[in-house]
């Protein structure tokens, strides 16, 4: 099939990838020159496993192009993705600027029929919405039918969870069109759940809202825990066991972040309030969240009394491993929190220093290893789970601080190898602290 896909972001470029990588002839459309030229030279704009791997090798063989040209990116496809962004407004509400352009840019030149296929992340309504757009300002006589086919990819993995995807949402009141859709993920052989459009721009709000609302819950049973004397990994064990329940997303931390999940949740809080549907569990999952993000401050302003003239290291900055995307990443309030009580902070990622710098600016220090960020550091904070971090000799990071203290964020550092430690105070989240002086 011939393909284009709108908009080279994580989920239009690693879905353009993978249905070149299956055997379509795909064209990736952006608006962004800078994106493009990348693209064409076998560069990918974005940190993601195998991207960049699966780019070169479906272009060199002919089936993946990319362009900043509508006309010449439509001219011959059968089958279009919307994979825009719909950033969160100031009120809460998906911003559909990106989806009513594309729309407009969609109008003006397609030229024949095709199914017109929303990935992006969209209210219920949309849809409906675009379709109309597209009806008022087509410039051909032509026929479309559209699909909403919400994607369900996490940054760090988005190749292997579109290769070997759990289900395959399709949404459309056309059969013909639902067909096409199916035909063109067949070679996937994964299950596919054929519904209406709204129901499909519901299932990927209320997945998203589910696993955050998860997340939140075992925080709060964390902080529960730690008061209690309990430990929260032994609580989410026994809980996981229960098919019921299960065993995802039972990591206690310092919160979520990314893409999606906090906009995603603060959209369907957004359409319930318009529906007149109260949600308040939604609200309450997003108040967790907020305070977990503070929590390690909050965990050292009670060590230390006051920050004010503190080193602290901080281990991770992007909003989990495996990726370089910043966005609503707890690093970022955390940063800004440390900074305001007066701690001077350095900071290493593998990945994701330069789009940190960009988001948190200059306030703290960016270094080039995990020993440079704990050196003269008073405490050391586990931002983000990479594995280096969690392999790391946790004695060599000791030696060079001033005072041997850590704050795991994350829960993934070996307790085994703490333990080892002479001395450490060691704080993880909704379990006991290791406390360790010299001769213990």
């Amino acid at each position: 099939m011939k393909v284009a896909v709108l908009g080279t972001g994580y989920v239009g470029l690693s879905t353009g990838v993978c249905l070149a990588e299956i055997g379509h002839e795909v064209v990736c459309i952006d608006v962004d020159e800078r994106k493009i030229d990348l693209l064409k030279e076998g560069k990918s704009p974005i940190y993601e496993p195998r991207l960049e791997e699966l780019l070169i090798k479906n272009s060199t063989e002919g089936r993946l192009a990319f362009t900043t040209f509508h006309q010449q990116g439509l001219r011959e496809a059968d089958i279009i993705i919307i994979a825009v962004g719909t950033p969160q407004s100031d009120d809460g509400r998906a911003d559909l600027s990106y989806l009513e352009q594309a729309a407009k840019d969609l109008a003006e030149h397609i030229v024949r029929d095709c199914v017109v296929v929303v990935k992006s992340t969209v209210p219920v309504g949309t849809n409906e919405y675009v379709k109309q757009l597209l009806l008022g300002q087509l410039k051909s006589n032509v026929e479309i039918k559209m699909v909403s086919n919400p994607e369900f990819l996490r940054q760090g993995s988005a190749i292997e969870d579109t290769l070997k995807a759990d289900r395959i949402i399709i949404g459309s009141d056309d059969v013909s069109a639902s067909e096409k859709i199916q035909e063109m993920y067949r070679p996937l052989n994964v299950p596919f759940l054929l519904t209406d459009v709204r129901s499909a721009e519901i299932i990927k709000y209320a997945s998203n809202a589910f696993l955050a609302t998860k997340i939140s819950f075992i925080n709060a049973i964390a902080n529960l825990c730690e008061a209690a004397g309990a430990d929260v990994e032994d609580v989410a064990k026994g809980m996981g066991f229960d098919k019921r329940v299960g065993s995802a997303f039972l990591n206690a931390g310092i919160g979520y972040g990314g893409s999606c999940f906090p906009k995603d949740v603060k959209a369907l809080l957004h359409t319930s309030r318009e529906l007149g549907v109260p949600f308040s569990l939604l609200e309450e999952t997003i108040s967790i969240n907020e305070h977990q993000q503070e929590l390690l401050v909050d965990k050292a302003l009670k060590r230390f009394g006051t920050l004010n003239g503190k080193k602290i290291a901080m281990l991770g900055l992007s909003f989990k491993p495996n990726t370089d995307d910043m966005r609503e990443a707890p690093s970022i309030k955390i940063a800004r929190s440390l900074t305001a009580s007066g701690a001077e902070v350095a900071a290493f990622d593998p990945v994701a220093a330069s789009n940190a710098r960009k988001v948190i600016g200059d306030i703290i220090t960016y270094v080039d290893s995990a020993v440079e960020a704990a050196k003269d550091a008073d405490a050391l904070f586990v931002v983000t789970e990479w594995e280096e971090f969690k392999q790391h000799d946790v004695a060599a990071l000791l030696d060079v601080m001033k005072q041997p203290i850590i704050f795991d964020g994350r829960n993934c550092l070996d307790e085994a190898a703490l333990k080892a430690c002479k001395t450490i105070e060691y704080y993880p989240v909704g379990r006991p602290a290791v406390i360790l002086k010299g001769n213990d």
